[in-house]
C-alpha cells in the first residue's frame, strides 16, 4: 500500500523525474501556461509554488536557490524579477490546473497548468 507517499513517480527514474520537473517549470515560467498530463501537472504544482515562494524575497539567496533548481538564467531572472513580485501579497495558490481532454492514443487525461494572474 502507498498510504501517505510523498510524490508521484511518473514512470521515471529519480534523475529523469527531476529533469522533467525542471524542464516543465522552465516552460511554465517562460510561457505562463502549458498543457501536460494531469499527474505531471499535479506534481509540477508543488514544485513551481515552492520556487515562487522562495523567489518572492528577491534577494541574492533567492536567485541562487531558483537557479540551483532551474539551471536556466533567463527563466531564473524572469521568475525572480517579473513573476514572483506579482504574488508578493498572495499566500500560495500561484498556479491553476484546468482539465482539458483525454489524449487520443493512450487515453491520458490532459490538463493546462497556468500561473494565476494577479
Amino acid at each position: 500500500m502507498r498510504h501517505n507517499h510523498g510524490y508521484r513517480k511518473l514512470g521515471r527514474t529519480s534523475s529523469h523525474r527531476a529533469a522533467l520537473l525542471k524542464n516543465l517549470t522552465i516552460a511554465i515560467v517562460k510561457a505562463g501556461k502549458i498543457e501536460t498530463t494531469l499527474p505531471k501537472a499535479k506534481e509540477l504544482r508543488g514544485y513551481v509554488e515552492k520556487l515562487i515562494t522562495r523567489a518572492r524575497k528577491g534577494d541574492f539567496n533567492a536567485h541562487k536557490f531558483v537557479f540551483a533548481h532551474l539551471q536556466d538564467k533567463e527563466a531564473t531572472n524572469m521568475l525572480v524579477t517579473e513573476i514572483a513580485p506579482k504574488y508578493a501579497t498572495r499566500n500560495g495558490g500561484y498556479t491553476r490546473i484546468i482539465k482539458t481532454r483525454v489524449r487520443k492514443g493512450d487515453a491520458a487525461e490532459m490538463a493546462y497548468i497556468e500561473l494565476v494572474a494577479q
